[in-house]
């Protein structure tokens, strides 16, 4: 059967206390409503269609791209007003999942039983949860079928002390679905026109109506406010943190990492606390991660180790390198084998060939490091005239003595030894040592300065 996807993103969500809309604040550094699409995505929808209200131009504006219809809910008046605004671009002859784009946990498999259970009539998502307050409930009749859903404002006493709750997402036949619209009314405490009065017209028409369990609350928790936002994110990197030990990963902490995209780790990798991982991901078999880092875009080969407060992004590190603690490798830079960048050094657009070593207070920008090539400390490449970027050369068995500018463009021979403190602006002689120094003077019975007063 084809099926069709409508998600409600359309509220303003005033609780958040904030410019943003709703459905973009983040969880795991991506907008809530990408994580709902992502989950629409694996059920191969015929149409996706997003009602979008508040924020609208910067809620288009994050999802350009996406393979998406949008449809404007000018005047919010409710769930099932909002759905009947994108019934009109939703096509006939099959069936209809709504989903709301501030529940970002659902899972796949979930949506996948929903839509099933869709078959035989009208298919809601329930949960149970401790305290029901601000939920509707689903009232079962005494044989278990779901017979109607109460809004809190409107249930009774008995109801309201239900605990299974409707957790919002539905499933239905597209043709059912646009009759039924019609006939919903908006006579109740809020005089709002409720998607859920489907579920009395479906009972009314003997159209079976199947509940659809989860039994994680917080896969279909919603989000009106920043502590429920901080709440689902914890959610989040728990159900990360179990995936990875489940994967073999040795974490310090579970409660203390968080994965802003995608992970991928090999056998017998360690991460300590406070680490966060965004974009994509890769560590080889036996990688080290000492704690508070932040690695983005990065690859790092079998056997590496990245020290405390180290920061890397768009990187690519070899087998056996070692980086950190408070190392920094910017977009471009790239390590060889056995390859260490130590504490407060910077890399960027730069390449360190195998068994190279910078292990102290250093730049290396815009640079072709060759192998075995020591980097002393206070080594700055100036890649930067003003104008444009250039590159500096350092071929293989260099050393660069510490406190050294290397001005670019400038090409350092293999086998070269620079003397500590040189300011090299030409390209130097192979094997050979090079000093750029300017002389050394003494001033005979000059007196530092002394303190007035």
């Amino acid at each position: 059967m084809p099926l069709d996807v409508i998600v409600l993103a359309a509220g303003q969500g005033k609780r958040m206390r904030s410019d943003l809309p709703k459905v973009l604040h983040p969880i795991a550094g991506r907008p809530l409503l990408a994580h709902v699409l992502d989950a629409a995505r694996t059920l191969n929808p015929r149409k996706t269609v997003v009602v979008h209200g508040h924020g609208a131009e910067k809620v288009r504006a994050a999802f350009a791209q996406a393979p998406v219809e949008w449809v404007l809910q000018s005047d919010q008046l409710g769930t099932a007003h909002a759905v009947q605004q994108a019934m009109a671009h939703v096509n006939g002859g099959g069936d209809v999942l709504i989903l709301y784009g501030d529940v970002p946990l659902v899972r796949p498999d979930s949506l996948k039983r929903l839509v099933d259970a869709a078959r035989e009539g009208v298919a809601v998502m329930t949960t149970e949860v401790d305290d029901p307050r601000g939920y509707g409930r689903i009232v079962r009749n005494p044989g278990g079928a779901v017979e109607r859903i109460v809004e809190e404002k409107d249930a009774s006493g008995a109801e309201r002390a239900i605990r299974e709750i409707n957790a919002g997402f539905m499933a239905l036949d597209g043709k059912r679905l646009g009759g039924w619209l019609g006939q919903i009314s908006n006579r109740n405490a809020q005089k709002e026109y409720y998607l859920t009065d489907v579920v009395s017209l479906a009972v009314k028409e003997r159209v079976p109506v199947i509940g659809v369990k989860v039994h994680d609350p917080m896969e279909v928790a919603g989000v009106n406010s920043k502590a429920e936002l901080a709440a689902l994110e914890r959610a989040y990197q728990r159900s990360q943190a179990r995936r990875l030990m489940d994967a073999g990963v040795s974490l310090a902490d579970p409660e203390r990492i968080d994965v802003r995209g995608e992970l991928a780790c090999g056998r017998d990798v360690a991460i300590d606390v406070n680490c966060i991982f965004e974009g994509r991901v890769s560590l080889g078999d036996g990688v080290r991660i000492g704690p508070n880092c932040v690695l983005r875009n990065v690859t790092l080969g079998a056997g590496s180790e990245v020290l405390a407060f180290s920061h890397l992004e768009e990187s690519e590190v070899g087998v056996r390198c070692r980086v950190g603690p408070y190392a920094r490798l910017r977009p471009g830079a790239s390590l060889a084998e056995d390859v260490h960048v130590g504490n407060f050094v910077e890399v960027k657009a730069s390449r360190l060939g195998a068994h190279s070593k910078a292990n102290h207070l250093s730049y290396i920008g815009d640079s072709d490091i060759g192998a075995k090539v020591n980097i002393g400390a206070g080594t700055i490449t100036c890649n930067y005239d003003g104008v444009s970027k250039n590159r500096t050369v350092i071929e293989d068995d260099c050393f660069i003595g510490s406190d050294t500018t290397l001005v670019a463009p400038v090409r350092v021979a293999r086998g070269s030894y620079i003397g500590a403190g040189s300011t090299i602006t030409k390209d130097t002689p192979a094997g050979q040592l090079t000093l750029a120094r300017g002389r050394q003077v003494s001033v005979p019975g000059w007196k530092p300065p002394k303190k007035k007063g």
